[in-house]
């Protein structure tokens, strides 16, 4: 094949073989001084605080060309807590015996939202896994439930995890080369929702809470299309946020309420979004 008709070619050594060469040279004070280094092979240059532009491009990158490359084109986000555990399994995160009990009591949206997530991913098979792809964050609890029944079927499925101050590591059911770590909160959330056709939560903390707020702030100020966003256990959720009141209070239109779509069960939700893409 000409040279010219590769895709991309060009008469310059690509950063690759930089980098080989890089390595070859002589041992001198020269080439050991931090100076020296290839600057996007630098970690101490790198991590500088005045290349947080780049790091921030770089994280909205790299999942973007590897999901590219794999030709997924849409996704459904699943939401929820990392402490909700499998049924039978232990309460490892509560602190007393209101916690573990009232922790157990939930663990049945672990299999809701395996059950939900076989139900997403034997859909996308049909679309040769392009489409409807299931993504969590890729920890505990409900995450490492939707990776797991997605895995369950054979299917690929995403996980957004993320670098904290304690230890943390992806679930063993996240598909190795979709499985990414991010530094920076916003370009983490942006992953999620850029391919959403939809966004389904069940019950968590903070961190969920979150999520959600932000998905139902973009659906609400149109900067993202409408979509089914699905909140299981409505008991849980309108204990948790009073959604009526603030409607009551005037803080948000009453048509804002029906963004919220409440389910008990995976089978409802999945009816839920075959009926709103007509599929």
């Amino acid at each position: 094949m000409n040279p010219m008709e590769k895709s991309g070619w060009t008469p310059f050594p690509n950063s690759e073989e930089a980098v080989k060469q890089a390595r070859t040279v002589p041992q001198t004070p020269q080439t050991e001084a931090p100076a020296y280094r290839l600057a996007f092979i630098d970690d101490e240059f790198m991590t500088r605080r005045d290349l947080r532009p780049i790091r921030l491009q770089l994280e909205l990158l790299k999942p973007e060309m590897i999901l590219a490359d794999r030709g997924i084109k849409s996704t459904v986000v699943m939401f929820g807590g990392a402490r909700i555990p499998e049924p039978g399994g232990e309460a490892w995160a509560a602190k007393n015996e209101v916690q573990k009990k009232n922790l157990q009591a939930n663990s049945h949206y672990y299999e809701e939202a395996r059950k939900f997530a076989r139900l997403c991913s034997e859909y996308s098979a049909t679309t040769y896994y392009r489409e409807f792809i299931v993504v969590t964050g890729g920890g505990p609890g409900v995450m490492e439930a939707g990776n797991r029944g997605a895995a369950d079927v054979g299917a690929p499925t995403i996980g957004l995890n993320i670098v904290l101050p304690h230890e943390q590591a992806p679930n063993a059911y996240v598909t190795p080369d979709l499985c990414f770590n991010f530094h920076y909160f916003a370009i983490r959330k942006m992953h999620f929702l850029m391919r959403a056709k939809a966004v389904c939560v069940f019950p968590g903390g903070f961190g969920t809470m979150d999520e959600l707020f932000e998905a139902m702030t973009l659906i609400q100020t149109n900067r993202m299309e409408r979509m089914p966003l699905i909140l299981f256990g409505k008991e849980f959720w309108t204990k948790a946020i009073n959604i009526e009141f603030l409607a009551e209070q005037g803080t948000i239109s009453p048509a804002d309420i029906e963004l919220l779509n409440f389910v008990e069960t995976a089978d409802e939700a999945w009816g839920h979004i075959k009926d709103f893409y007509k599929l």
